[in-house]
């Protein structure tokens, strides 16, 4: 299975939403990439359950959820209920971590947990034979258009290292500064999923980025 590309709805056009739903579901990209932000966590706001309802309304792919908020537990049914597929959490802003991912296992959805540009991957290594995905944040969450943060690279060499003695199947996500200039040396270093909102949305043609992207001919596949 190739590497999987996951446009940030973020960085859609709000006021054409559904036609850029429509984009991203008669385009090559894999998952919707929703991120949900509280402005108590990160500095920003974004959206909550009637805009995700509205994109599960058109999408014809998984929604992919990013909960960049205090207290995440509070809103897991609520989120898989709005239709998420994916729920990420981060490790930052879980008291006990073990319980939420359980909890949004019992709730049907994947579980994943995201690390901030500061946070050792090696904390994870208690939990992540009981997650499905890992988010490696490349730049520090809550706006768009930022630069990549190069120690991410080490930063995944490191998680797919552990992930390949604890957990094979674990796929590596990254958000953050990603786009077609870094996608082969962030395939090299181990990720699989790729966040990308301004490199695809500020694109002339989004539906060719994205393909792209997908077709990036490296050799590397999701273990």
């Amino acid at each position: 299975m190739k590497h999987l590309i996951a446009p940030s709805v973020l960085s859609a056009d709000f006021a054409n939403l559904q036609r850029d739903i429509e984009m991203i579901n008669s385009s090559a990209a894999d998952w919707f990439h929703v991120d949900v932000m509280d402005g108590v966590f990160v500095p920003n706001i974004s959206f909550g359950f009637p805009v995700m309802e509205a994109i599960k309304k058109y999408a014809t792919k998984p929604l992919d959820v990013h909960l960049m908020i205090v207290n995440p537990d509070q809103y897991i049914e609520r989120f898989a209920e709005a239709g998420a597929a994916v729920i990420t959490v981060h490790y930052e802003a879980c008291v006990h971590l073990h319980r939420t991912v359980q909890a949004i296992h019992a709730a049907g959805c994947k579980a994943g947990v995201a690390i901030n540009p500061h946070t050792p991957v090696a904390l994870l290594k208690d939990i992540l034979a009981d997650l499905d995905l890992v988010l490696v944040m490349s730049v520090n969450p809550g706006f768009g258009g930022q630069k990549f943060i190069p120690n991410t690279l080490n930063k995944l060499r490191e998680l797919k290292a552990m992930a390949a003695l604890l957990n094979p199947e674990l796929i590596i996500e990254v958000d953050g500064g990603v786009g077609i200039h870094n996608l082969e040396a962030l395939i090299d270093a181990g990720a699989a999923a790729f966040v990308a909102g301004n490199a695809i949305f500020g694109a002339p043609d989004p539906t060719a980025m994205i393909a792209e992207m997908k077709n990036l001919n490296t050799g590397s596949f999701i273990v």
